[in-house]
């Protein structure tokens, strides 16, 4: 498997490039870090906040994004997660990574400054080429939504 050629920016003093490696050797994402100015951030039961990651990113591979996923810890113990589910940082984008975090546990937690916050991965995307049409091709389901198979 090849590796994708990223550049990076470092906007952060937290960050070098031993950073940059896995923590493991099978990690498939890099830990992002949150580069806060205040030394931590208190998040109450549903809010959401904003937080540096300190990185921008080149993507060099064509029909390649970046998805930054929740990290299981901070979502499972902590209830802490990426608040839109997943980031995507669009190949052609080169500011910093900013991560939005949401609370949804019942108690206040702390983000504190160089914790690690989420993961960047990178996978490919596919552009779509649109055609506007008065009609769909049918199919057995149809417009059948939400639980329309039943629950079990």
């Amino acid at each position: 498997m090849n590796p994708v050629d990223v550049h990076v920016k470092f906007l952060h003093p937290l960050w070098s490039e031993d950073d940059l490696r896995g923590a493991t050797d099978g990690s498939c994402g890099l830990d992002l870090k949150a580069c806060l100015v205040e030394e931590k951030v208190c998040l109450a039961p549903g809010e959401r906040v904003a937080v540096p990651s300190g990185l921008a990113i080149d993507i060099r591979r064509p029909g390649v994004a970046g998805f930054v996923f929740s990290r299981s810890g901070l979502g499972t113990q902590q209830g802490v997660v990426v608040s839109q589910g997943v980031g995507v940082i669009d190949p052609d984008y080169r500011g910093e990574i900013i991560v939005s975090l949401l609370n949804t546990s019942s108690e206040s937690r702390e983000i504190i400054r160089g914790q690690r916050i989420a993961q960047l991965i990178f996978m490919p995307f596919f552009p779509a080429a649109f055609s506007v049409r008065d009609e769909l091709a049918a199919t057995s389901r149809g417009a059948g939504g939400f639980g329309h198979t039943g629950a079990m």
